[in-house]
């Protein structure tokens, strides 16, 4: 939290006392929240520590006094996180299961600690903007949980070689080959080798190495893995799962890449194909780097540009009159109006707000464009292909984009 923050403005022993009483409801509470993942959760098995502690319910209280500490003297995050939270990521591995689970038990577990913060800020006289920040911190020691045990995860990932990793590679090999006739039985045999279940649909990421020793993300059991090429690719089941592409970006934070559409299991290669020209654009500066970039938001620029050659020949023919319009500087802003008209086909009020210009000017340059295109500016054919190369030109920069 910032100096300047409502948290901070809150005098010094109103927020020792909501500390106090928040301190002292802390073993009630982490109780209350064991008991609610029991029932959240019936089939989930708790260890317990040398004094036959659950560690779940050691880990949970420990967690609930270091943020309570954090609060108190106001730090941004907090000193350390009990080594156990990463011991829960590297048990869902032990135990076969993905980090879905885990991420909704912490979200359960921080959902009832901030009910009974709430409570205790009113009895504490805290103000509300204070409490909104208070819930905000909440939720960004929710993320250091998380990033503990998927880091966990990472490591028990990591460590899993042998057989198992020669045999998802030769798997991943051959879901990404052309196939000329229905491979499904085979691939759902050499499935069974590694345990993996054949989905029906599947995307495939192609990833950029954030540094040659980048280890492998944590992305789970379910998501095939090939870490041995130059550019990484993952096999993703079920893409359009619920939380399966949240979950997928937080596994690849700090890397770049892109992941193709969902396609059935047999096609995988198509997904392939778009996810490599993607990455492909990521290199050369087409697309921004530091994501996994769904190749579904970016259909524009991978349709238009790898065409360079075809649009650029298109535009010589049908962008001639802009030669003839006084000037490169005037030929920008009537390329610009031109594309705004033809995207909004509004009057020139709706034209005017897009550009931010004056309704006036637009409807002299609406002029000017009647004058340089006539007719063509009525033929559905002869505007789609000038939208076309106005699009491609403003995806390489040398037009502005709209406003959001």
């Amino acid at each position: 939290m910032e100096a300047s923050s409502a948290w901070r403005d809150v005098p010094q022993e109103r927020i020792q006392q909501f500390a106090d009483r928040a301190l002292e409801q802390v073993p009630e509470l982490a109780q209350d929240i064991l008991a609610a993942i029991r029932r959240e959760y019936p089939g989930l098995m708790f260890t317990v520590d040398d004094s036959g502690e659950p560690k779940a319910l050691v880990a949970i209280r420990h967690a609930l006094e270091l943020f309570v500490e954090q609060m108190t003297r106001g730090s941004d995050r907090p000193s350390e996180i009990p080594e156990v939270f990463r011991d829960f990521g590297r048990g869902e591995v032990a135990h076969g299961r993905s980090l879905d689970s885990l991420q909704g038990i912490y979200r359960l577990g921080v959902r009832l600690s901030w009910r009974r913060m709430a409570e205790i800020g009113q009895q504490a006289e805290i103000p509300s903007s204070a409490m909104y920040e208070l819930a905000e911190s909440a939720f960004e020691y929710l993320d250091v949980m998380v990033a503990q045990s998927v880091r966990g995860y990472a490591e028990a990932i990591a460590r899993q070689a042998g057989e198992r990793l020669r045999l998802q590679r030769l798997l991943v090999d051959l879901l990404l080959a052309e196939h000329r006739s229905d491979p499904s039985a085979f691939l759902a045999d050499r499935a069974a080798d590694v345990g993996w279940q054949l989905p029906e649909k599947v995307a495939v990421a192609v990833l950029l190495r954030p540094a040659a020793e980048a280890v492998a993300p944590a992305v789970g059991e379910e998501v095939l893995v090939d870490m041995e090429g130059e550019r990484p690719r993952l096999v993703v089941p079920e893409p359009d799962a619920p939380g399966r592409a949240e979950l997928l970006d937080r596994a690849v934070a700090g890397w770049s890449g892109a992941i193709g559409p969902s396609v059935p299991v047999a096609e995988a290669v198509t997904s392939l194909r778009w996810a490599e020209a993607a990455v492909r654009m990521v290199e050369q500066g087409l697309l921004p780097r530091g994501r996994l970039l769904p190749c579904g938001e970016h259909v524009e620029a991978l349709v238009l540009l790898p065409a360079s050659e075809l649009i650029d020949d298109l535009a010589r023919r049908r962008l001639a009159q802009l030669d003839e319009s006084g000037g490169p500087a005037h030929a920008h802003r009537l390329a610009e109006t031109l594309l705004a008209w033809l995207e909004t086909r509004g009057g020139a009020p709706e034209v005017a707000a897009r550009l931010g210009v004056h309704p006036q000017t637009v409807r002299y340059r609406l002029r000017q464009l009647r004058e340089l295109w006539g007719d063509d500016l009525d033929d559905p054919d002869r505007r789609f292909e000038l939208e076309l190369v106005l699009r491609t030109r403003r995806l390489r920069g040398e037009l502005v984009p709209p406003p959001d």
